[in-house]
């Protein structure tokens, strides 16, 4: 199984979704995406389930002269998760983990300004929160995002994404209240396996997603569930 695009993720996801007993058009429930990737695959989420859509910015924090594997992670808010094995095991200064912490906080709020244009937040309390992103490998950014949705008193925190490795999928379970993902290979590699097109997405992208969703587009119907 691979997905053709993010698209084509969020519609196999957002059946998944159905099949775990999600339900459509709950007052109560709202759908948040993981800014870049993350927005793409929530887009026929949140259209499925007839739910508002906003997003939860986080940055993964990476390590010195490898930034693509994460040590942790910083969200809005200034919520963080840091992986203080890794950090102790790849003897990481701490004053690096600290620098690095503050200037992705930084970049944080700018992006999460950019793509709201300057509106505040959704209101996430007492709501069922479903937090989308394209794919997890460490799962950092995606804790961290879970932990903050958690701490802004959503009633209920679901982890929906389309693939990630067995051992992630596990870790993420005991912070988020259910994970969804529906592909969840052994031998996992990478997110970017897992998809034909799989290439990077920009603010600017993301932007105009967010905009044409909230100004309501027509809507097809939610993903049957198989009978």
């Amino acid at each position: 199984m691979r997905y053709r695009d993010r698209h084509d993720a969020g519609t196999a996801l957002a059946r998944a979704l159905l099949d775990a007993g999600i339900e459509r058009h709950e007052p109560n429930t709202i759908v948040l995406a993981v800014p870049r990737g993350g927005v793409a695959v929530a887009v026929p989420i949140a259209t499925a389930l007839g739910a508002p859509l906003d997003v939860i910015v986080a940055r993964k924090i990476g390590a010195p002269g490898n930034p693509e594997f994460a040590i942790g992670a910083v969200a809005e808010d200034g919520a963080s998760v840091i992986d203080e094995s890794v950090v102790a095991r790849l003897r990481i200064d701490p004053g690096y983990v600290t620098d690095t912490a503050r200037r992705e906080a930084e970049e944080v709020e700018r992006r999460a300004t950019y793509f709201r244009a300057g509106a505040p937040p959704l209101r996430i309390s007492d709501k069922t929160c479903i937090v989308v992103d394209d794919g997890v490998a460490t799962g950092a950014t995606l804790e961290v995002v879970l932990r903050l949705t958690k701490a802004r008193d959503a009633d209920r925190v679901v982890a929906a994404v389309p693939v990630g490795p067995p051992d992630t999928i596990h870790r993420l379970g005991r912070v988020a209240d259910l994970v969804v993902c529906p592909l969840q290979p052994a031998g996992f590699s990478a997110v970017g396996f897992w998809y034909d097109d799989f290439r990077q997405v920009e603010d600017a992208e993301v932007r105009a997603d967010l905009d044409a969703y909230s100004s309501g587009p027509e809507r097809p119907e939610a993903p049957k569930r198989p009978t």
